[in-house]
């Protein structure tokens, strides 16, 4: 078959050859970026609809006139559909997609350790503890949640500390003590370490602890109460009374979670309740979390990309040939409705699902069931709940409203800072939007393991995937302007190479802005780099330290020769100059910091392990006090550390013995 000349006919030849089967397509521009990513029941009808009229001059028409070819792959099902999509619309990141980024895994409440009785198992093992928890779940241990944030599970611990007793101290603690510790004293651990409970009642406080976690916390008030009642007649007051506080404070917590647990049914305990709302370009969406009947707090999630998705989404509604099948009903067309859709498919992928979903809006029946289909349960949805559940969702509800209020004001302020700072230094800029900034600084202790940072605002906000690090080397310790000539030049050399050879475009451009933390001698230094790279003098601005260092006082200096000035301690533009110059210092420190520890400690034993970066090995040293007590741990202990999942503790503890 001779190839086609015209690539808009080469594509629509492609188009024609499509399958009429199940199966997800991808869009890509001239230059390889994916611009949408969709499923369909039938490739062929839903793929051609988009070529088969004129989109005009919407944002749908602007995307189908950049399409440059497609990608597509068949699958047998509607739930194989949804689950690459999302896959795939979180991997590729696509333009015209509604995208909810990727959050760390959800925080979990463990209950680690064998059943108590186990004669084989350690002292420690025996006496399970009660932990917080995130990452890979073990089946030798029990996991509560999950929690929509840490918050949330120390609370929960702190109850059953109170209530139940259970232990919190890791293993290594447990196994060394020779009394009680203050939690004992407090009447917060019943102190298993030393003997002060037997194996048979710590293993009765561990399954009602369970119980109560699971929801059956009336069975549990029960039980206490007739125990209580026992030690009473047995003339044992001491205990008795122990048992009351204990109801008392139990008790307590069920009064403050304010739920009628009639109205639910024992497959209800477990339920996501999701609101949403969208306002002003953005949207959010509000998780709230009720596990075991207990409403354990809400988490805000905010999606990129709204305007184009919602408007992309609405024209495949508003398509009645894009499947073969009728128009959609209105509410299909609701942007509330397909933001809410794209963060169910995305994410509850790899995610467990309640077998409760309370919506502020209908959903698709056909998503519901492509989740069930996916994670293997029963899962319903439900968008006019009543009696309880309706209490949490209109608590939801108020809570995206507000979410979402403040996410708007937030970015309104930080609009108009950089609409004032443009306007401050008379900045050429055609889309503050696009408003590209640098900002430098140089740390170290001394001269000691001087570090420089990079980081990158645009689009209003810190871009923190875009900051860098540089390891300052081959310069007198302690020479700050060295470092800052060293940094400027790795950072724009091959930058100064594409301005000349006029390749630089999109992300490998210069900024619009360099800022240099320092006054008058750091600027001349970043001068005569760009100087030396032929650079445009105009970019680069000092912050320089007002009189007595005080904060707000500070002066803008330029390259380029023009006068120093003085915004003024209220203006806007500098509020977003310190704000940028503050996050340079921030950074820069904590590269410092991590590398000094890394030479004074022997960190380099944990930096080749694969899968532990600064976060993770500072977090190891300060939970073990160096390299060695990371050497002595544990899995477990390693594992107990945040961020820190059981594989990754397992090739810890491999790589260090």
């Amino acid at each position: 078959m001779t190839e086609t000349a015209d690539p808009r006919e080469r594509l629509l030849a492609e188009v024609a050859a499509l399958p009429s089967m199940p199966g997800v397509y991808r869009y890509f521009d001239a230059a390889g970026n994916v611009l949408y990513v969709g499923k369909a029941r039938n490739l062929k009808k839903r793929v051609a609809s988009y070529f088969q009229k004129d989109h005009g001059g919407t944002r749908i028409g602007t995307m189908v006139g950049r399409i440059a070819r497609l990608e597509t792959t068949v699958v047998r099902s509607e739930a194989e559909a949804l689950l690459l999509e999302n896959n795939l619309i979180k991997t590729l990141n696509p333009r015209f997609n509604i995208l909810f980024r990727d959050d760390k895994s959800y925080p979990y409440l463990k209950i680690s350790g064998t059943r108590t009785g186990d004669a084989a198992a350690s002292a420690a093992a025996r006496f399970p503890r009660v932990s917080y928890y995130r990452g890979a779940v073990d089946r030798r241990h029990r996991y509560f949640g999950p929690y929509p944030n840490a918050w949330a599970v120390k609370q929960t611990i702190q109850l059953v500390q109170k209530v139940f007793r259970l232990r919190t101290c890791e293993d290594t603690v447990y196994a060394h003590r020779t009394r009680p510790c203050l939690l004992y004293q407090i009447q917060r651990c019943t102190a298993p370490c030393v003997g002060f409970v037997s194996a048979e009642d710590y293993a009765r406080d561990v399954f009602d602890a369970e119980r109560f976690l699971l929801g059956d916390a009336d069975a549990v008030v029960h039980d206490l109460q007739a125990k209580m009642m026992a030690w009473a007649e047995a003339l044992e007051f001491e205990k008795a009374a122990e048992l009351r506080n204990r109801i008392t404070a139990l008790s307590k917590v069920l009064h403050q979670q304010v739920m009628d647990e009639s109205s639910l049914s024992a497959s209800d305990r477990d339920v996501d309740v999701l609101a949403v709302k969208v306002a002003g370009g953005r949207a959010c969406v509000n998780l709230a979390m009720v596990r075991g009947g207990r409403h354990l707090g809400d988490r805000a999630y905010f999606p990129a990309h709204v305007d184009e998705g919602v408007a992309f989404d609405t024209d495949d509604a508003d398509d009645p040939g894009a499947d073969g099948e009728a128009a959609a009903a209105p509410s299909r067309r609701n942007p509330e409705v397909q933001v809410l859709e794209a963060f169910l498919a995305q994410h509850y992928a790899g995610q467990p699902v309640p077998p409760l979903l309370v919506t502020s809006h209908a959903v698709d029946e056909a998503l519901v069931v492509a989740l069930a289909e996916t994670a293997k349960t029963r899962v319903r949805a439900v968008h006019q709940p009543r009696e309880q559940r309706r209490i949490w969702l209109e608590m939801a509800v108020k809570g995206a409203e507000l979410a979402l209020a403040r996410l708007l004001s937030e970015e309104g302020s930080q609009r108009e800072r950089t609409r004032a700072l443009a306007e401050a230094l008379d900045l050429a800029i055609d889309d503050l939007d696009a408003l590209h900034i640098e900002c430098f600084d140089i740390s170290h202790t001394a001269g000691e393991a001087t570090q420089a940072s990079c980081v990158v605002y645009h689009h209003h906000a810190m871009q923190g995937a875009e900051y860098r690090r540089f390891n300052i080397d081959g310069i007198t310790p302690g020479d700050d302007y060295a470092a800052m000539r060293q940094v400027l030049t790795r950072r724009y050399a091959r930058l100064a190479e594409a301005v000349a050879a006029g390749t630089a475009s999109g992300k490998h451009r210069l900024p619009d802005l360099v800022l240099v933390d320092g006054g008058r001698g750091q600027v001349s230094m970043a001068r005569e780099v760009f100087e030396e790279l032929g650079l445009d003098l105009s970019l680069i601005v000092g912050v320089e330290k007002g009189e007595g260092r005080k904060v707000g006082l500070e002066e803008l200096v330029f390259a380029d020769g023009r006068p120093k000035i003085y915004l003024g301690h209220d203006s806007a533009a500098l509020m977003l100059v310190a704000q940028i110059r503050d996050e340079a210092h921030r950074f820069a420190i904590t590269g410092m910091r991590a590398k000094r520890a890394k030479v004074r400690t022997g960190g380099s034993a944990l930096e080749d392990i694969p899968g532990v970066g600064p976060r993770k090995r500072a977090r190891l040293l300060q939970r073990f006090g160096g390299v060695r007590g990371v050497g002595s741990a544990s899995v477990d202990d390693l594992a107990s550390v945040d961020g820190i999942s059981r594989a990754l503790a397992e090739e810890i503890y491999r790589a260090l013995h």
